[in-house]
């Protein structure tokens, strides 16, 4: 449980987790529970969780205590309604996690509300799970699609999902190489198992890539004995969405540019079995780890081989094949990527400290560990981090996105503290920087590396406590060895000289006039790599020192032959005007913007769309963005750009200040 004493606690608890507060004074002072709880609450519980504090007031990410005059009230209003099955589908929540906390002399609630399990979810309200199970994004509550639902009651009663038996699919759609080979790897594997004796009916059979349901007496090919051994148009009637992707990229870049790729293409039978044995072979080709000596015997299996085993392995067995995203695997010379349809069924922190297994294809996962490749009982992700450790590479970096659902998984071969960094820290600061604990030392040498520093991207590289991340920024910052810019969850940490672009700085007449339009939001930066395209940028544009800056005006008034603003500190120019574009480029934009233009309802999917086409290659101010798209400015940014910030798709020309009137975004590179 949190623990709240003053008011600084709550600004700590802002960057570290979700949180929602609510005044919930009720009609007539005395306090009850707002009607906009419940969204909430079936929002967090189905994301990862977070923390609701009752009779507290935020506003432009300040808070002040308001308090609540009988909160056991409250107390037994919150839980009569969690135990009503007409309300809320499932009460996740106990005593321990309501609990009243005093702070400047008045009592508030607080609630911690858990992430959901699989079993769960979805956790809606109103008795009807479609119209009515919301999803955690960004900051807001949002109402989850009829696809979404039906996905979630599928992984709540499937433990399985590859146990499935096709209809109409045979022997025939088998490739019997596949097969064969299999067999042989088993053979080297496992010598005299039984079953190498068998034919390849019964030999399908026992691996469970055929099966008979004794209680409809159904029987034949299994989902999984398809996507394992089968061949490419037999798994694409089966399974549409599917496909698998490997690119290997030249350079550390999210451009999406390949020197080698490889897709089902009709020229080998794209079944999970060839592309694993195929894969593998190109991602460990030229790693450059050195090999060890065991028992006198070079061995050439080092933990950095079992690692990106696993993790490949993992991949292919943890994918939802019914969504909408491709399996896709990444090697650059600076990291290895890898990505797979659906959410994780565990929490994160479960995940990486291992020991427990919920594995959605349960039969693909025991094919694969027959042969010897995978781990049992929830050790992957362990043996994949201790692997990356053992290199003293940065740490994995596992993360999930809504929209469409996957996971990502991210391996950077980069020292966590590279010696020119520390050099450099230690020239800056002195004997200081020796006499800081190691956290410290890692966000310094971070905000380094990175530019700009905040608590989520602290909590992707090390695995410190969420709180003692907190308060290591706020130490750092207190002794003067990083700046800060923002609020809340929009606060972003510099090294002193570095700060991150501001509106001052590239429209310096805006603030000639006195009239500076600072707005701080709570919305953190993204300061992670393209999900989508497994980038290297941080996305964040950098000035050079502050001696430098001070001299930007004349030049930041430059604009270039279309009419868009050209500023030396920023990596493209920003459209912040339509009256003085040239006629050809505002005439492209509008045809752009030209479907939500004409309609003012369109599906999300569509209306990303259209802005990562309006804000390609220029960053666009949210007001002209607005204008072009026909949408309400403020709505706009809550609804969307915030989101596509955090998943990595478009970047904030002025991360210090996310809710700036000035604000401009740009398409990301590889999005």
């Amino acid at each position: 449980m949190i623990d709240l004493k003053t008011l600084e606690d709550l600004d700590l608890l802002r960057e570290s987790q979700e949180l929602e507060c609510k005044l919930a004074q009720g009609q007539n002072g005395q306090g009850e529970v707002p009607k906009d709880f419940w969204p909430t609450y079936s929002a967090m519980a189905n994301a990862h969780g977070g923390v609701v504090l009752l009779g507290v007031r935020e506003k432009a990410g300040v808070f002040s205590i308001a308090g609540l005059t009988n909160p056991a009230k409250v107390r037994t209003d919150l839980f009569n309604n969690l135990n009503n099955p007409g309300k809320v589908s499932f009460n996740l929540l106990t005593d321990a996690d309501v609990q009243e906390v005093v702070i400047d002399g008045h009592v508030i609630l607080s609630i911690q509300i858990p992430q959901a399990t699989r079993k769960q979810r979805p956790v809606y309200l109103n008795g009807q799970p479609l119209g009515h199970t919301y999803k955690r994004l960004n900051d807001g509550d949002r109402l989850c699609d009829e696809e979404t639902v039906k996905r979630m009651l599928a992984e709540q009663v499937e433990d399985e999902r590859d146990a499935r038996i096709l209809s109409g699919f045979g022997m025939s759609d088998i490739d019997m190489d596949s097969l064969r080979i299999y067999r042989q790897m088993l053979k080297d594997e496992k010598p005299g198992h039984p079953y190498l004796e068998q034919n390849d009916l019964a030999f399908l059979t026992s691996l469970r890539g055929w099966r008979r349901d004794r209680i409809t007496g159904e029987e034949g090919l299994t989902l999984a004995g398809l996507l394992m051994f089968g061949c490419w148009s037999a798994i694409q009637e089966a399974v549409p969405h599917y496909f698998l992707d490997y690119q290997e990229r030249p350079e550390a870049k999210t451009e999406l540019r390949w020197v080698d790729r490889l897709v089902p293409d009709g020229t080998w039978t794209g079944n999970l079995f060839e592309f694993y044995r195929r894969v593998y072979r190109k991602l460990v080709v030229d790693l450059k780890v050195q090999f060890s000596l065991k028992g006198g015997q070079r061995q050439d299996d080092t933990p950095v081989h079992v690692a990106l085993r696993e993790a490949l392995v993992n991949t292919l067995v943890h994918a939802d094949y019914t969504g909408r995203v491709s399996v896709l695997v990444v090697k650059r010379p600076d990291m290895f990527g890898f990505r797979n349809p659906g959410r994780l069924r565990l929490p994160f922190e479960q995940v990486i400290r291992g020991g427990e297994s919920d594995c959605r294809n349960r039969i693909l996962h025991q094919m694969f560990l027959l042969i010897g490749l995978g781990e049992r009982g929830g050790s992957g992700m362990p043996k994949i981090y201790s692997g990356w450790q053992s290199r003293h590479w940065r740490q994995p970096l596992l993360r999930e996105k809504d929209q469409p659902e996957q996971t990502l998984l991210e391996l950077h071969m980069l020292d966590l503290l590279p010696p020119a960094v520390l050099e450099a820290l230690r020239a800056r600061f002195g004997e200081s920087f020796d006499r800081v604990e190691s956290l410290d030392r890692m966000i310094l040498a971070t905000a380094m590396i990175e530019g700009v520093v905040n608590h989520s991207r602290m909590t992707e590289i090390c695995l410190d406590h969420p709180h003692d991340l907190s308060l290591a920024l706020a130490r750092l910052e207190r002794d003067g060895m990083l700046l800060s810019q923002g609020q809340s969850r929009g606060k972003v940490y510099h090294l002193p000289g570095a700060a991150p672009v501001s509106p001052e700085q590239v429209f310096p007449a805006a603030f000639s006039s006195g009239s500076s339009g600072d707005s701080f939001g709570s919305n953190g930066i993204s300061s992670g790599s393209s999900v989508d395209s497994f980038g290297s940028d941080r996305g964040v544009p950098m000035v050079p020192p502050v001696e430098v800056v001070a001299e930007v005006g004349g030049e930041g008034s430059r604009r270039d032959e279309h009419g868009c603003l050209m500023s030396h500190l920023l990596d493209a120019p920003i459209l912040d005007d339509l009256a003085v574009l040239s006629e050809s480029l505002r005439a492209d934009l509008l045809e752009r913007a030209a479907l939500p233009r004409a309609k003012a309802r369109l599906e999300r999917q569509a209306m990303v769309e259209v802005i990562l086409a309006v804000c390609e290659g220029r960053y666009v101010r949210l007001s002209v963005l607005a204008e072009l798209l026909n949408r309400d400015p403020d709505g706009l940014r809550k609804g969307y750009l915030d989101a596509l910030v955090k998943e990595h798709r478009i970047r904030r020309a002025f991360p210090g200040t996310p809710t700036h009137e000035l604000q401009s975004y740009k398409k990301a590179d590889g999005a």
